[in-house]
């Protein structure tokens, strides 16, 4: 588990991502296609425990960098969308870098 808030909230993100591309990839072709309605209610369950758990990372961040209300609300539109996650990650991890030995708040 990373240590830093920006470290779990890059962690956060992409498991939260991946839930949601196999909600959108799997689950929902399972049912719709296939009249399988277990992998969405599976899945669709275990992503919005995900993303509640990202909302706590991402106020973590917030808190402990003091970032914008603007910066949070990207990341948070960003993890709205499929591939958002991943886009935003590199950016996360350049922060996380320039900020670590740094004091946060935690």
């Amino acid at each position: 588990m990373p240590e830093s808030p920006i470290g779990r909230l890059r962690l956060a993100g992409i498991v939260e991502a991946i839930s949601f591309l196999l909600l959108l990839g799997v689950a929902m072709p399972l049912k719709y296609v296939w009249g399988q309605p277990l992998g969405v209610k599976l899945v669709g369950w275990v992503h919005g425990v995900l993303f509640i758990t990202f909302c706590f990372a991402l106020n973590g961040a917030r808190t402990a960098h003091d970032w914008p209300t603007s910066k949070s609300v990207k990341v948070l539109i960003a993890a709205l969308l499929p591939f958002g996650p991943f886009v935003i990650d590199h950016g996360l991890k350049e922060e996380e870098t320039a900020t670590e030995g740094q004091g946060y708040r935690s």
